[in-house]
């Protein structure tokens, strides 16, 4: 194949969408303290699905959100990242206000909902409590409705409601 074909082939994969699956399956979050961090994410109904100690002080939890395709992990010589350094994970709800009040029954401080101020999609990707405007969505949209709350070491967890998905965003 010439150096044209490849380019032509290269440019061809770069602009249609992938075929081969990339499955976010796990992600690491820092803490400071491991047990806390264990009591915490099974306090509020994540299943633990390993907690693995190795040499040298190793250890590494693993716990599923309910109804989850994604994991998190930590532990301690897990991560060299700063506990509660992770700005924003979301996790979907269909339902804001039904997984506000059961996470709040578990211990978590879920702060109200909220909507962007100025109409948009995106007040809980920014920083802070920029552009927010207190209760749901007034217009009951998808991907409009959230809330937050941090976890022992203060990382921060988004709640988005997602009652119908956008065109495009099922596989």
């Amino acid at each position: 194949m010439s150096s044209t074909e490849l380019s032509r082939a290269a440019e061809t994969m770069r602009s249609a969408a992938s075929t081969i699956p990339l499955r976010l399956e796990v992600v690491v979050i820092p803490v400071g303290d491991v047990d806390r961090a264990l009591s915490f994410y099974e306090g509020l109904g994540w299943r633990l699905d390993a907690d693995v100690a190795g040499e040298g002080g190793y250890r590494l939890v693993q716990l599923t959100p309910p109804a989850s395709n994604t994991s998190i992990v930590f532990g301690s010589g897990v991560s060299s990242d700063e506990p509660g350094s992770i700005e924003s994970l979301v996790l979907s709800v269909d339902d804001i206000e039904a997984a506000c009040q059961e996470l709040r029954v578990r211990g978590a401080d879920v702060s109200e909902v909220f909507h962007d101020a100025g109409g948009s999609l995106g007040a809980g990707f920014k920083p802070g409590e920029i552009g927010r405007a207190v209760g749901s969505d007034p217009e009951g949209r998808s991907y409009a409705s959230y809330a937050s709350f941090h976890d022992p070491d203060g990382n921060r967890w988004l709640l988005q409601e997602i009652t119908e998905r956008l065109p495009g965003r099922m596989w």
